[in-house]
């Protein structure tokens, strides 16, 4: 194993740290602030009007040395031309969750939507609590601190017009960024209102009433995303499009074998060529997020630094690299398969019996690595200017990377400036901050602006892929077809021998694990040292198919149709855990599974060669219901016609948004499944560009067909829900097409195409 635990350890907090932390738990505040346009302009010098709202929380208004006393946790901005800025927290990734956010707000406050513009927040943890996009959370952390910082300043300028009128204010209505009186029919907007909005005391909590999901107008609508016009006129927004007069451009190799360091390379030949004004050999530390140990190219322009890289030489001493072998951890798996897990993860009852005695169903599944391989590679702008440095970066954790770039350069976090800059995609490889570190590292070294930008190749080999698995299954369904025994040994990998990676263990509460009366989980890891890190829906992206396609496999065994057999095993409706919105509620299941088998029409009568497919999971709060339709010709050739989607993930924000993320999830999943695979020997990743890891190309993209259930449980995210049940779906209907199963990801590995 490794010898420096710190490696995983420290990934596995900081992942943990990222996703989980306090987010269930809904923030705490103190009274609301209200900033006039003087205070609000001294503390941020825009030169803003009108009524500037927000929450400040307990802790930062009870510090005296806080931040809070530097920038005011501003939310909404009103200025006398009707305009309202509304400031979204959280990164935009993709995601769409720089229009969601402020939608909510907009919301409860009646703002007219065509008279707001949103800005990006700064990143301030005292003042917004947590910014971070990552397990499908930031509707779900945000949604009760944001409608009560909308319905406050609604209400606020609604008792201003009534103070104005002197009138009841339960007279009052609101709609469209106007106040009118009822019964006279007077009107006030609220550009009149903001700054006499600004002066009143802060009402008090029991006068702040929020809408219910009844008297919704904007939510729920389809709007479009507020920075698509500049996306679809190539406008600069971008991490890789950030410009500072007089910036440098660096690129760093690093070795492709995790914990490789340099030994020799052909500095001087790189320092001749064109436009380079630095080469730098970074002796890395010992921490997994950098900077490792490397070269550094520091030129006048990207294409310059990129044809310096190519000639670049590296002799890498690899005393203390991984040495990981895929080919090698398949090989053990296969052996390990039919003897006893080495840790037992649950046990209930007794599987041995029904094993033994009712219809038995053996099945061995596996699923290969895979990277994130996010359109935008990782880069980083940075400018240290002495005492303070400031950034513009694409991450998911701006706050994390505040904090450690801040430790790496022995300054004061408050000296430590990151503007958040919208995301090429992320899927979780931007939890990581490695290349925000290293362009920190490469500007405090040459004292100027820089740009630093990962090629491809570094994106791949540097990656924090998911990890890949094994489970041996057995399972039994008695005389009556009913499910009776369920065992699985997973063989999973281990960093530190003591546990699984994040992301890499199987849950005991994991359906359908609680619904079992014979249940057996057990564990065995194998050792693994190059870092791993978390990928859309983590686990539930890879624990769905093996879960679902074995429901299906016991379905038929059972010779039952699986939607009933499905729909058993989820019992009456329940909560599994009462009042742990992060558990399965059956009822919801149920559901989202019997509408969309009604919408794909399921059972109906198809052409030789197609069939239907079902698969059910719950993830990051979601419940998602997917049935592909697929039909297979007799040389493998697999086409996937539809996938119909169904999921309950309590209001839709933006519904727009919402069946964007449910087509991306469709695509995404579908194409990891055809034949996407990371796989390693002596600690290198083989696949180093797209031309080796086929990402789905628009003409094998099937009609997606997405719905929503109406529902007043409190919203859930969308970024991930709806992918884990594509790969079981399609693997079904493969079988109800050929009768062959699908026990492999990727599935080109059993021979099938596209």
């Amino acid at each position: 194993m490794r010898k420096n635990p710190y490696w995983s350890d420290s990934i596995d907090r900081m992942q943990s740290a990222a996703i989980d932390g306090e987010d269930f738990a809904l923030p705490e505040f103190s009274e609301p602030r209200i900033y006039s346009r003087r205070t609000f302009m001294k503390l941020t010098g825009l030169a803003a009007s009108g009524l500037v709202l927000g929450f400040a929380r307990t802790d930062a208004a009870n510090s005296a040395t806080s931040e809070a006393n530097s920038f005011p946790l501003a939310y909404i901005q009103i200025s006398r031309d009707g305009k309202i800025i509304l400031y979204a927290k959280d990164p935009e990734i993709g995601q769409g969750i720089k229009t969601a956010l402020p939608m909510i707000i907009a919301e409860e406050l009646d703002a007219d939507w065509q008279s707001v513009e949103v800005v990006e927040a700064p990143t301030n943890k005292t003042l917004y609590g947590r910014q971070s996009a990552g397990g499908s959370r930031s509707v779900r952390r945000n949604w009760n601190e944001l409608r009560h910082v909308g319905a406050l300043a609604r209400t606020m300028l609604t008792q201003v017009a009534a103070n104005n009128w002197q009138v009841n204010i339960n007279e009052c209505t609101t709609h469209k960024s106007v106040v009118t009186h009822s019964l006279s029919g007077r009107q006030f907007t609220y550009a009149e209102l903001a700054e006499d909005a600004a002066k009143l005391s802060i009402p008090e909590k029991s006068s702040i009433k929020l809408k219910s999901t009844s008297q919704y107008q904007l939510l729920g609508s389809r709007k479009s995303g507020v920075d698509n016009l500049q996306l679809v006129t190539g406008k600069p927004m971008f991490g890789i499009d950030q410009k500072i007069p007089g910036m440098l451009y660096a690129v760093y190799e690093k070795c492709p074998a995790r914990g490789g360091r340099v030994k020799s390379a052909n500095l001087e030949d790189i320092r001749t060529m064109p436009g380079v004004t630095d080469v730098i050999v970074m002796p890395g530390r010992d921490n997994p997020f950098g900077p490792l140990p490397g070269v550094v190219i520091v030129a006048k322009s990207t294409w310059q630094a990129l044809a310096a890289k190519r000639k670049l030489s590296v002799q890498w001493d690899e005393t203390d690299a991984a040495k990981d072998s895929w080919s090698s951890a398949v090989a053990q798996a296969q052996k390990l398969a039919h003897t006893p897990g080495k840790q037992t993860i649950a046990e209930q009852g007794n599987v041995d019996k029904p094993l033994s005695e009712d219809t038995r169903v053996d099945a061995f599944y596996h699923y290969a690595f895979v990277a994130h391989a996010q359109m935008e590679p990782e880069n980083c702008t940075a400018w240290f200017k002495g005492d303070s440095i400031e950034l513009w970066v694409p991450t998911q954790t701006p706050q994390w990377g505040r904090e450690t770039v801040a430790e790496l350069l022995s300054l004061d976090t408050a000296k430590v400036f990151v503007n958040q800059v919208r995301a090429g995609g992320a899927f979780g490889r931007r939890l990581f901050n490695d290349y925000m570190l290293e362009a920190a590292a490469i500007s405090k070294r040459i004292a100027a602006p820089v740009q630093l930008v990962w090629t491809r190749e570094d994106s791949m080999n540097q990656d924090y892929c998911r990890l890949g698995g094994f489970h041996q299954l057995s399972g039994s369904v008695d005389k009556e077809g009913k499910l009776s025994a369920w065992q699985n040994h997973f063989i999973t990998f281990t960093h530190d021998g003591k546990k699984p990676p994040r992301a890499g263990g199987l849950k005991e509460n994991e359906f359908p694990h609680p619904m079992i009366n014979n249940l057996k989980l057990t564990q065995t890891m194998l050792p693994w040292d190059t870092p791993s890190g978390l990928w859309r829906a983590p686990s539930s992206n890879v624990l769905a198919f093996v879960i679902q396609s074995f429901i299906h496999e016991l379905a038929v065994a059972a010779k039952r149709d699986h939607l009933d057999f499905l729909l058993e095993l989820l019992g009456r409706p329940r909560w599994l855990e009462p009042g742990n919105p992060e558990i399965l509620h059956t009822g919801r299941a149920i559901k989202v599974i019997k509408e969309v088998t009604e919408k794909a029409g399921w059972g109906k009568p198809l052409p030789k060669g197609h069939g239907l497919g079902l698969a059910f999971h719950f993830s990051h709060a979601g419940h998602v219901a997917e049935v592909a339709h697929v039909s297979v010709t007799e040389d493998k050739v697999l086409t996937v016609h539809r996938v119909t989607v169904v999921a309950d993930v309590g209001p839709v924000i933006n519904l727009s948004g919402a069946e964007n993320q449910c087509e991306g999830s469709v695509v995404d999943g579908l194409s990891t499944m055809l034949g996407l695979e990371a796989t390693f020997e002596a600690g290198r990743i083989a696949q180093t560009n797209f031309h080796q890891y086929p990402i789905l190309r628009l003409p094998h993209t099937p009609e997606i067909d997405v719905h929503f259930i109406d529902s007043d449980y409190p919203p859930s995210g969308l970024g991930e829900p709806a992918l884990p049940p594509l790969a079981p779906a399609v693997g079904n209907a493969i079988f109800a097409a050929t009768g062959e199963r699908v026990r492999t990801l990727p599935i080109s590995k059993e021979g099938f195409r596209v």
